[in-house]
């Protein structure tokens, strides 16, 4: 059961409120008792008490008892009352609370009230709560006026409900505002989210690629040696057996550990050459400058795009070549180089090679680097760069 909003109470205090004001204004003015017309009155007070109290859940209703209630009062000659001026209330809360056509008839309701409103009383065919003298002076007055006062007396009364009808349309306006604002803000959100998960799997798929890609090279490497071995020498066999399934089980661990966001360190570029030497892989290595601290993510970057570059270079490098690894610590940014010796062609291999060199280069941009890549001769280089924290 959904409770009542804080604003449906609120209308239903006024709307006592109205009820209770009416009845005082009855008992203590003589000119509406001189009319013999207590229940009329009552009725009339009770209805605009009602539309009060029904304009922020039933607004339609509310404004079929503003055009109901004077209506009815006109034609029974029941003169009205200053409790009436709550109209001005409903108008508000018509604006604010109403649908779209309440909205629109209630400002068209202002309109031709107004219009009705200095007719009738030019016409003295209704009362309202003060002195017979008084009101028959105002009567003849509004009679009396030229064409040009009454359109400006119709303005005044248009003003006298139009004004709480604005007030309540600039509250619905920013309320609605509001409201776009909160969905703007969510959807924004759920779109950075999903743009957060996707990076995520494309970061998930890269890093798989490259220690699968990494792995397979080295085992393709050792298992294509291993035609040219001879038939006499099982103890080279059983070497580049072991060093296959020693690539298996150390791409196995790498693949749990990336799925279950084990992350890699600087000290790991070292592990990682030293690896490729103990499988045979002939690597050379050299380091330019003072080494100094990374971000956590360029930590990450640097040694994924390491072995990307070093399983490239296995895979298109010539049999047999030995691979040259540079990393430099220069101003402001460090850069990694990978040489290795290729044969007449492989460099356009190596450059189609498909998602390796892409996910490298955006590693590298995710962190304001970049990478280069290009065939000297008989040379293929491939350079990253990082900048410095």
């Amino acid at each position: 059961m959904t409770l009542p909003s804080r604003e449906t109470w609120w209308c239903a205090v006024a709307g006592l409120a109205v009820l209770l004001s009416g009845i005082v204004e009855y008992a203590t003015q003589q000119f509406l008792q001189s009319f013999d017309k207590g229940p009329s009155i009552t009725l009339a007070v009770l209805g605009t008490g009602l539309a009060v109290v029904l304009v922020r859940r039933l607004p339609w209703a509310s404004l079929a008892l503003v055009w109901i209630v004077p209506i009815v009062q006109t034609a029974t000659g029941t003169p009205f009352v200053v409790t009436q001026a709550a109209f001005a209330g409903v108008a508000f809360g018509l604006a604010r609370w109403g649908g779209t056509v309440v909205v629109w008839l209630s400002a068209l309701s202002i309109a031709a009230g107004s219009v009705i409103a200095v007719v009738l009383v030019a016409m003295q065919a209704v009362w309202v709560n003060f002195s017979y003298s008084s009101w028959d002076l105002a009567s003849q007055a509004v009679d009396q006026l030229g064409v040009g006062w009454r359109i400006g007396l119709v303005l005044v009364f248009a003003a006298v409900l139009g004004t709480p009808w604005l007030a309540g349309l600039t509250l619905r306006i920013s309320d609605r505002a509001r409201i776009d604002l909160g969905v703007a803000s969510r959807d924004r959100v759920r779109a950075e989210e999903t743009a957060r998960l996707r990076d995520a799997q494309a970061r998930l798929a890269r890093d798989v690629h490259d220690v699968v890609g990494h792995s397979l090279a080295v085992i393709l490497a050792q298992a294509e040696s291993g035609q040219y071995l001879p038939d006499d020498d099982p103890a080279a066999l059983k070497s580049a057996l072991a060093t296959i399934a020693s690539s298996a089980r150390t791409s196995l661990r790498d693949v749990r550990g990336v799925l279950t966001a084990t992350q890699d360190s600087t000290d790991d570029l070292d592990k990682l050459i030293d690896n490729l030497r103990e499988r045979g892989q002939e690597v050379v290595f050299r380091q330019e400058g003072l080494p100094r601290p990374l971000s956590e993510e360029q930590q990450i970057t640097g040694y994924r795009v390491l072995q990307e570059m070093l399983t490239n270079a296995i895979r298109h490098g010539r049999r047999g070549g030995a691979l040259i690894v540079r990393r430099a610590w220069l101003p402001g940014a460090v850069e990694v180089e990978v040489r290795n010796a290729v044969d007449p062609g492989a460099q356009d291999r190596a450059e189609s090679a498909g998602s390796g060199v892409e996910g490298m280069r955006e590693r590298l941009t995710a962190v304001g680097g970049s990478l280069s890549a290009r065939a000297d001769a008989d040379v293929y280089v491939a350079t990253a760069r990082m900048p410095l924290p």
